[in-house]
């Protein structure tokens, strides 16, 4: 009956928060003896969660960083690395998305934000219309992959698992959609006979991979320091980020700086200095003084508009994940989630076969619902048969977020593909028609982070 009157709602066109909430206080009023007010309570109570406070922490950092002008310096770092390859614009396209996945967590601000610089650059240099909306879309889905990363924050706060263990988890694979994304333009360059889109140089090449090893380099500095010389550990690391803000001055560095935002928050959490929470807050402190006091290119008018932006995105954020824990509660109460885990085990005891199940049932949702809703709905129905059959819920929780980052390119409610046909000014269906060649590498990910677990869970079980 619950099932029914929210896909009720769901079909009337009535947004997806209201219906979830709306069907729980339906069947109270029909079919339960506890009182409605037993609706406000379970969704309080499913905010009400330290973890959650990130959310709105990481949406703030993400979009000073977007509208602080760093998107062009990750462009020209891109472009320096890698535009001068065949394809080149196609390659920069997607490493940038690697570096911008490590500061928006989101996929939608990845392709609004990076997206509108990417897709006009790539019509300019003679690229059709759907290939750049193709690649776009494509390498917006690293960005809630490469940590920090939103849906990851809520699902470790629904599956109660460690957040810190998802970011980490996340890189490896996220590498990994980077390369299979350039294997693609590779091919597709090499198939049209395209050229490069930027003049091979020496100079600006090694400057970019001077960058790269900056970077690379820095927090193995800072450990070595501390393990091998044994070095106050707080001091240590406040005067390598001094050393880090002179080099960035003296050699004018394109993105050093930008790109150390997610080694700060891994380096952080891994190493206890914060919990993934205070890391949002870390990330922000970071956003503010590259936005405000080095690169100058925040103002406090730009920043009043940020910040209503973030109250707006993160009321929508937390509105779902409220209305999804009544939900999600009503669900287990009428013995919903226990007859669908009773099902699946009288089905199938294989891991693999209930792994491709959830697949095919999670790219479906993904479809339909937006990312915080699906995760908030499908946790409580498929984790405790991840426990039953053990599967690694870190690992699981890769596999759901790249799902429902699919179902972010497909209509009827992919966001991403919206804001992507907004942006090149193209209709719906070109622009599906667009992204179709792109799910190979996708799909291809897809497969090998389902079902080889140790892409996903070397990283965490290494340092963990």
């Amino acid at each position: 009956m619950l099932k029914i009157i929210f896909l009720l709602l769901m079909s009337g066109g009535i947004p997806v928060a209201i219906a979830m909430a709306g069907a729980s206080l339906i069947y109270l009023f029909t079919n339960d003896s506890s009182p409605p007010l037993v609706v406000i309570h379970r969704m309080i109570s499913g905010i009400d969660s330290f973890p959650l406070l990130a959310v709105p922490f990481f949406i703030l950092a993400g979009n000073l960083m977007n509208n602080a002008g760093i998107t062009n310096r990750i462009y020209n770092y891109a472009l320096a690395l890698v535009g001068w390859l065949k394809g080149g614009l196609g390659h920069v396209n997607v490493v940038g998305s690697v570096v911008f996945a490590g500061m928006s967590g989101t996929a939608i601000a990845d392709a609004a934000g990076l997206g509108t610089i990417e897709i006009k650059a790539m019509k300019d240099h003679g690229y059709s219309t759907e290939f750049a909306v193709g690649v776009t879309a494509a390498s917006a889905t690293l960005g809630p992959i490469i940590p920090p990363s939103l849906p990851f924050v809520i699902y470790g706060m629904m599956a109660n698992v460690s957040v810190g263990s998802l970011f980490l988890a996340g890189i490896l694979p996220g590498v990994m959609m980077a390369i299979l994304m350039m294997v693609t333009v590779a091919y597709f360059a090499h198939k049209n006979n395209w050229g490069s889109d930027a003049k091979f140089s020496w100079p600006r090449l090694l400057k970019a991979l001077a960058e790269t090893a900056v970077v690379a380099g820095w927090p193995l500095l800072v450990w070595w320091l501390i393990q091998g010389l044994g070095l106050h550990p707080q001091w240590t690391v406040l005067g390598a980020l001094v050393l880090l803000f002179a080099a960035d001055k003296i050699f004018d560095f394109q993105a050093v700086l930008p790109i150390m935002t997610p080694v700060l928050l891994i380096g952080g959490m891994t190493t206890g200095v914060f919990t993934p929470t205070e890391g949002a807050i870390a990330a922000c402190v970071w956003a503010l003084i590259l936005g405000f006091f080095w690169y100058r290119t925040l103002n406090w008018k730009m920043f009043v508009k940020v910040c209503l932006d973030t109250v707006e995105t993160t009321a929508t954020v937390l509105f779902i994940v409220a209305a999804a824990s009544i939900f999600g509660w009503m669900l287990t109460a009428t013995g919903v989630t226990a007859a669908i885990g009773a099902w699946v085990l009288g089905f199938t005891q294989e891991p693999w076969i209930f792994l491709l199940l959830a697949n095919l049932l999670m790219l479906f949702v993904g479809c339909f619902l937006e990312p915080t809703a699906a995760i908030t709905i499908l946790v409580p129905i498929l984790v405790p048969i991840c426990q039953k059959l053990g599967i690694d819920l870190i690992h699981f929780g890769l596999v759901m977020v790249l799902n429902l980052m699919i179902g972010l390119l497909h209509p009827p409610m992919g966001m991403v593909l919206f804001v992507l046909a907004r942006v090149a000014k193209l209709s719906v269906e070109r622009t599906t028609m667009a992204i179709l060649p792109w799910l190979v590498p996708l799909l291809a990910s897809l497969i090998l982070i389902t079902y080889v677990p140790s892409v996903v869970l070397w990283l965490p079980h290494l340092v963990y």
